[in-house]
C-alpha cells in the first residue's frame, strides 16, 4: 500500500521517502554503492569538454548492494553530485528536492551535502553546507598587502602630524611642550639603539692569546726605542676597525715596536683601545702614554699571518656610521637627562605655587 499523495515510486510531494523496510533499504543500499571505491563499479566514463571526466554508472541493485542492517542505514551522509541511473525515483526525488529543471545535469545541480535519515521509520533526504576545506599549509605566511597610498593621501597625512606636533610645541602648557620633547627624544633613543645593534660583531672562537713574559730591562730597553722611533698607526673617531690593525702588522715587518696614536680619545678609552688591539693583533702592550699613546711590541718569534686584517672587525665605511650612531646617541641621552630636570623643576614650581594659594586663601578665610 501506499498512502496519500505518494508516486508510484513511493515519494510524496514533501519529498521524504517512505514505503516499506525492504524498499528503504534498497535506497541505502544504492547509497552505499555510490560511495564505493571506482574499480567495483561497472560503467564507463565519458570527457565532457575541459571541465574533466564525469562519472556516469548504472548500478545493479542486487548483486552490487551490501547487506546493511538497520542500524548502518539509518544515518549516511554523501557529497553529491548522485548518479543513480537504474533506479526510477532519480528523477522525482532530486526534481522535488531541488526544485530544478529535469534536463540539468545531476552533477551541477548542487555542491551540498545530502543525509539520508531513517527516523520514525521514514526515510528523508537532508541537505547541509559543505564544511570548508582546510587549506595546504604554505612554507611561509604571507603577510597581508598594505594598500597604496596616493601622493596626496600620504602628503595629507605628513601635514596632520606636523600639525599635531606644532600644537604641542606651541601649548601655552610648558609640561605639554616638556613632555612631547621627551617622548620625541625617547623614540629617537631606542632607533639609535636598534641601529647599533647591527654593527655587533661576535668574537671569532679561537686560541687565547698568551702574551710574552718580558723582563725589566728588556721592556725598558723596548720603551726607549719605542719612543726615538718616528713610526706609528693613528686610531681617529672610526676607533678600532681592521685597516687600524693590517697597519700595524705592515709596520711590524721592519720595526719591532711600533706606537698607537688615539686622537680624539675619552678619558679611560685608551685602555679599552689597548686590550682590543692587543687581542686582534696578538702583540705585547710595553706602555700607555698619559698624551694617548700605546706601544705595542711583535713578539720575539713573530711571524706575519696570511690575513692581516681580523674577520671579526668593521670595515672603514661601517666603522664611520657606527662612530655617528655613537655620537648622536652620546648627545640624545643627554639631551634626555636635561629635558627630565626641567620636567622636574616645573613640577616642583608648581607644587610649591599651589602651596602658597591655598595658605593665601586659609589665611583670607580666617581674617574674614
Amino acid at each position: 500500500m501506499r498512502s496519500d499523495g505518494e508516486d508510484d515510486n513511493g515519494v510524496n510531494p514533501t519529498g521524504i521517502v517512505t514505503g516499506s523496510p525492504k524498499f528503504r533499504l534498497v535506497i541505502a543500499s544504492a547509497v552505499a554503492a555510490f560511495r564505493r571505491p571506482a574499480s567495483s563499479l561497472t560503467g564507463r566514463r565519458r570527457r565532457r569538454g575541459k571541465s574533466g571526466l564525469s562519472r556516469q554508472c548504472s548500478v545493479h541493485p542486487w548483486p552490487l548492494f551490501p547487506v546493511l542492517s538497520q542500524r548502518e542505514y539509518k544515518t549516511m551522509s554523501f557529497p553529491m553530485p548522485i548518479a543513480i541511473s537504474s533506479l526510477a525515483i532519480q528523477g522525482s526525488v532530486t526534481y522535488k528536492l531541488f526544485g530544478l529543471q529535469r534536463w540539468q545535469p545531476v552533477r551541477f545541480r548542487s555542491n551540498a551535502l545530502v543525509t539520508l535519515d531513517t527516523d520514525d521509520n521514514v526515510a528523508r533526504f537532508l541537505l547541509k553546507e559543505p564544511s570548508a576545506r582546510p587549506r595546504a599549509q604554505t612554507k611561509g605566511t604571507k603577510k597581508p598587502k598594505r594598500q597604496k597610498m596616493s601622493r596626496k593621501a600620504k602628503l595629507n597625512e605628513l601635514k596632520w602630524y606636523r600639525l599635531k606636533a606644532k600644537k604641542k610645541l606651541k601649548s601655552p602648557n610648558p609640561e605639554v611642550r616638556i613632555r612631547y620633547k621627551l617622548e620625541k627624544a625617547k623614540r629617537k633613543e631606542e632607533w639609535l639603539i636598534e641601529k647599533l645593534r647591527k654593527y655587533e660583531i661576535p668574537k671569532a672562537p679561537g686560541p687565547e692569546h698568551d702574551p710574552e713574559i718580558l723582563t725589566e730591562e728588556e721592556r725598558f730597553y723596548l720603551k726607549r726605542t719605542g719612543e726615538k722611533k718616528k713610526n706609528y698607526v693613528p686610531v681617529g673617531r672610526r676607533g678600532v676597525f681592521g685597516g687600524v690593525v693590517l697597519n700595524m702588522h705592515l709596520h711590524w715587518k721592519k720595526h719591532e715596536t711600533v706606537k698607537v696614536v688615539c686622537k680624539p680619545c675619552r678619558p679611560g678609552q685608551v685602555h679599552e683601545y689597548a686590550e682590543e688591539l692587543a687581542r686582534l693583533s696578538k702583540g705585547t702592550v710595553i706602555d700607555i702614554k698619559p698624551n694617548n699613546i700605546i706601544i705595542f711590541y711583535r713578539g720575539k718569534n713573530y711571524v706575519q699571518p696570511e690575513v692581516m686584517s681580523p674577520p671579526d672587525t668593521l670595515s672603514k665605511q661601517k666603522a664611520l656610521e657606527k662612530y655617528r650612531f655613537e655620537q648622536s646617541l652620546e648627545h640624545t641621552s643627554q639631551h634626555i637627562e636635561k629635558l627630565e630636570k626641567e620636567l622636574e623643576e616645573y613640577q616642583k614650581h608648581v607644587a610649591l605655587y599651589k602651596k602658597r594659594e591655598e595658605t593665601t586663601t586659609g589665611n583670607s578665610m580666617d581674617s574674614n
